[in-house]
Order: C-alpha cells, then structure tokens, then sequence
C-alpha cells in the first residue's frame, strides 16, 4: 500500500503524531529503526508522536527522505495541530470575559446585521473581538483608554461606552469599503453644494448620489442604524490623513433633522481638526467647535439673510412655508424644523405633515 493511500489531510486538525505512528506501523518500521534512519535519537521520536515534541521543518524533511511522504505536508499537520491547541486555549481564556461581552447590546448588533449571531456565550466573545477588530477585550480596554480625548463629545460615550463604540465601529467598517479619492477641501464644498440639492429627494435617490459625490471628495458616508443607549444623531472622524468618515443614525427619523445633522457632521469634517472624533447627540455639550458646526448647517441650508427676511414676514403658513423651501430649493420640512427650533412654531405644529419621515428597510 502506498504512502499516499495512507496519509489525508482532513479538514480537522489532528496530531501529527498520531499520523506518523500510524504509517510505521503500517510499514512494520519500528520507532528506533525510524530514529535510526532519521538521525534523531528515539526520545524525540517518541515525543513527536505523544505530541510532547512538534515536527521543525528539519524534521519533516528526514521523513520525507525516509518515508517518501512531503516535508509539507508533516509541517501543514503540526501547523494545523498547533493551531488547534492554541485555538482551545484561547477559547477556555474567553470564558472569563463572558461577563465583559455581556455588556454590548449583542442581540440588536446581530438583528442589525453587525455581527452574525452567536452560537454560544463564548462565540459571543469571540464574534465582538473579531467585530471590533481587537485581540482581546484587554486589548479593547486599552484601546478605549487611550482614545479617551478623542470620545470626549459625546456624554453617551461616557454612559454606554460598549454601544457606542460598536455603532462607530460599524460606520468604520462600512467607510473603509467605500472606495475614497484623496481629501480634497475644494471637492468637497462642492460636493456640499450638491447635496442641498438632494434634500428633496427620495433616500433610495439621495443616499447613492450622496456616496457617490463625497467618495470624490475623499469622504465616506455611512447610515448606521443606533443602538440602546447611544441616543446618537451623527458622528464626524477621521480614518486616515486622507479619509473622512460622516456617519448618521437617523435617530429621529425626519428630513429636518437628518440634513442638520448631515451638514452639521461635516463642518467638523472642513473645519475642525482630525484627531478627534466628534459624537453628536441631543445631550452633547455647548462648547465653541459645536456651535460653530451648527451655524455651518443652519447656513448653509438657509443662508442668513434669507432666513431673516423670512422670518421678520411672520406668516408661517403652509403655502407661505412650501414657497419660501421651493425658493430655497431645499425641503420645506427643512424650513418646519427650523422655525419649531426657534419657538416660531410649537413643535405640534399642523405644519408637521411637510416634515418626511424615514424608516430603515431590512434589506
């Protein structure tokens, strides 16, 4: 019978010990005339088959010679044996941080599609390291530690760290596919003008050309659905030198607000620095780099002088309302939200049927 009838590679991990134990005895070899042979002494023959000892690349190539089975394929047995151990090893390790993993809003992360769903406690562990791109939930506390200065916006970051970084973990990984020009500022003004344009559109209209626009820009966007206690409108950040991430929640799910916050997230993005990483949220604190990202957003959607002369007219009326939005040629809910936030209409305006409501779609 020969060698090759003999010896598989299954798609288990097996020792390799046992494999060559097998083929002597199945060639009558003894283990001292195998050591012999090979020029090892019999104690390292034995080891390699209790599985005491591993087979080095020196090894495999004294049993291809003597046996006539590959030096690959003894070093591709121990690999894959050794793999095997370490991944058990690992696994009895993530039992102690069932508990840590505990803490992440998993079932909503699986309903979302950010992870796939666990088969086990211990898979849950091992699904958020592989999710978050760590090594170990060490490694992911470390993390967190040293990225403190650059979370500091947001007050839910400091309220549930866990949900918070999965939500900006999923918009990196959607950013980093989205294929990017470099960062230009020039491009992306443009690309800013553009999409007020795109305020009156339907999202399976708006949301391509949007990609589309700022990816030539250098800018990706990602719509992220939030997660439990995030309450997250938006978020700004930096991916690379080069690339720059707008990421939105749509957490209250109409026009006015999500084209706020858009154009709200990218001031942060054309104005302020990018080592930062900016959380917006309905609790985020007043402080200068947020209201100036806000009067970017309020102006650009409806430049100041307009707005002014609108509102020293003091007719808030339907048609008044939809003529001024078709003027400006944004959404008239733009112009709803606007006058609700500064107390010119009660928020249970009859207006509020000119604000369109989005809902996420399951794809």
């Amino acid at each position: 019978m020969s060698a090759s009838s003999h010896l598989f590679q299954p798609d288990y991990a097996i020792s390799p010990g046992e494999i060559l134990e097998d083929e002597i005895r199945a060639r009558g070899i003894k283990k001292v005339d195998l050591a012999n042979r090979c020029g090892r002494p019999i104690k390292t023959i034995s080891e390699i088959i209790s599985g005491k000892t591993g087979i080095t690349p020196e090894t495999a190539i004294q049993f291809e010679r003597v046996l006539g089975i590959p030096a690959h394929v003894w070093t591709n047995l121990e690999s894959n044996f050794r793999l095997r151990l370490a991944k058990k090893s690992d696994d009895e390790t993530l039992v102690d941080f069932i508990e840590w993993a505990l803490v992440f809003p998993i079932n909503k992360m699986v309903e979302q599609g950010f992870i796939a769903k666990p088969k086990d406690k211990v898979d849950s562990v091992r699904k958020l390291l592989d999710f978050l791109g760590v090594a170990s939930p060490l490694a992911y506390e470390k993390f967190l530690l040293e990225n403190k200065v650059a979370f500091r916006r947001s007050p839910s970051f400091e309220s549930s760290p866990q949900a918070v970084a999965a939500w900006l973990r999923q918009g990196e990984l959607i950013g980093q596919d989205i294929d990017c020009q470099p960062y230009d500022e020039r491009i992306f003004k443009e690309a800013l003008k553009k999409i007020r344009l795109l305020t009156m559109k339907d999202p399976d209209i708006f949301v391509a050309e949007m990609t589309t626009v700022l990816s030539s820009a250098g800018v990706a966007i990602a719509f992220v659905p939030e997660l439990p206690k995030t309450h997250l409108s938006g978020a700004a950040r930096w991916l690379s030198k080069d690339k720059a991430l707008i990421q939105l929640s749509l957490r209250h799910k109409s026009d006015d607000f999500l084209w706020f916050t858009f154009f709200h997230e990218a001031a942060h993005i054309l104005l302020h620095g990018k080592k930062e990483v900016f959380i917006d949220d309905t609790k985020t604190r007043d402080d200068e780099l947020e209201n100036e990202a806000n009067s970017f957003s309020e102006n650009i959607l409806i430049p100041k002088k307009e707005w002014v002369d609108f509102v020293a007219r003091h007719t808030f009326s339907k048609v008044a309302v939809k003529s001024f939005a078709k003027l400006q040629r944004i959404a008239p809910g733009i112009v709803v939200g606007r006058l609700q936030k500064y107390s010119l209409l009660p928020y249970k305006s009859n207006l509020n049927h000119l604000k369109r409501r989005f809902e996420w779609t399951s794809e």
